[in-house]
């Protein structure tokens, strides 16, 4: 009897934690990145502090790795851009928290390369403008078409 009374019985009722405890923090992430071309997209597990140039980097690497087709003509990080889709124009900056861009799934696309101006000299990736601004071009470009159409009914 004197055994029975060191004995514990089991709890019922469960103890409620406070608001910190009661959720794990995440320590790591899942992230889909589809490769321009690629038929699927690579996942790719990251810490929740990397930066967009890491995800950049280590989804490289796993494509890679993999051997898909079709192959990448450089596994060198600094020649892609990342984006939240195919359709969108504007890629991520390389120093962004991927914990902030509220997004799991990415596009990878290739930069294009250095462009010659008109008057001989070279745009670097960092002088380049952005897509959107291409995009912008050339929707202006366009408007002589319109005034014409209209000029022309």
């Amino acid at each position: 009897m004197e055994a029975s009374k060191h004995l514990q019985r089991p709890r019922k009722v469960l103890v409620r934690r406070s608001a910190a405890e009661e959720r794990p923090r995440l320590t790591k992430l899942l992230f889909n990145v589809t490769i321009q071309g690629s038929v699927g997209p690579v996942q790719v597990i990251m810490t929740r502090d990397s930066t967009v140039g890491d995800l950049i980097a280590t989804a490289v690497r796993q494509y890679v790795k993999e051997g898909r087709p079709p192959m990448l003509p450089t596994a060198v990080p600094s020649g892609f851009n990342l984006h939240y889709s195919q359709f969108s124009l504007e890629s991520l900056g390389m120093d962004e928290k991927l914990m902030s861009l509220g997004s799991r799934n990415f596009f990878l696309c290739r930069r294009k390369p250095p462009v010659p101006e008109t008057d001989g000299s070279v745009m670097t990736s960092s002088s380049a403008s952005s897509c959107s601004k291409e995009a912008e071009k050339s929707v202006n470009a366009g408007i002589n078409w319109l005034k014409f159409m209209d000029f022309s009914l």
